[in-house]
């Protein structure tokens, strides 16, 4: 699971920007790229090179996996990094089915986006 989150969290913080053009999300064609709070976050991160198509990648994933309060949760963790890790190691069931939720999210995301 550490894989998986440092990956994620890479790709989301360190990535909003990449390689190629790849349209495809959760088995899925993205069809069009999304917005949303991870987008905002992952365009608003002064970490580069980020690109709109990267972003909207993410966002249209999240969108596909996610719901609301967890994307602005997740959303978070680009301003915070070590918000996330709170939550990972966090005692609580609702943060628990959250990373559960978030790493189902990363693994789509890395393996759509890129």
């Amino acid at each position: 699971m550490k894989q998986v989150f440092v990956g994620v969290l890479a790709l989301v913080l360190v990535g909003c920007g990449g390689g190629g053009d790849r349209r495809h999300a959760g088995g899925g064609q993205v069809t069009h790229l999304s917005t949303g709070p991870i987008n905002s976050a992952c365009m608003m991160s002064p970490r580069k090179p980020r690109s709109r198509q990267l972003c909207g990648c993410i966002q249209t994933v999240a969108d596909r996996s996610l719901g609301r309060s967890d994307q602005n949760l997740a959303a978070s963790f680009f301003a915070d990094p070590h918000r996330a890790q709170e939550i990972r190691q966090s005692d609580s069931s609702r943060h628990e089915r959250f990373w559960e939720r978030y790493t189902a999210f990363s693994e789509a995301a890395e393996a759509s986006c890129g």
